[in-house]
């Protein structure tokens, strides 16, 4: 698993690779926290293009990102899923209070007009 975190327009972008499961899900929690309080960020987008496999700790991860950036005034939005990760997704509920984007420009670019 890998995770790497840049910041545009106090937007915290998350990008993980590999597998998000109970044995990375709390160092993605702790990274993404740390990131999103260090860069000032207000919304929060995890690209999930190079995510192979996500179990209901991913969801929990999730589901916290967004309880945070919601505290703050903000959303959190998903991009590039792949269709095994967007069915979890779906059956979980989290397209319900998550946008879906095919790509981070267009994400961004709703989220510029939102502030």
């Amino acid at each position: 698993m890998g995770i790497s975190c840049t910041s545009e327009n106090r937007t915290l972008i998350v990008k993980i690779t590999g597998e998000i499961d109970h044995y990375s899900a709390n160092d993605i929690k702790n990274k993404t926290d740390k990131e999103y309080k260090r860069l000032n960020s207000k919304n929060i987008l995890f690209d999930l293009s190079n995510v192979t496999f996500m179990d209901s700790s991913g969801i929990g991860v999730i589901m916290g990102r967004y309880k945070n950036a919601a505290a703050n005034g903000g959303k959190v939005a998903a991009v590039s899923i792949n269709e095994n990760i967007k069915k979890i997704f779906e059956l979980s509920g989290l397209f319900k209070i998550i946008k879906y984007y095919e790509n981070p420009e267009k994400a961004l670019k709703e989220f510029s007009f939102g502030r």
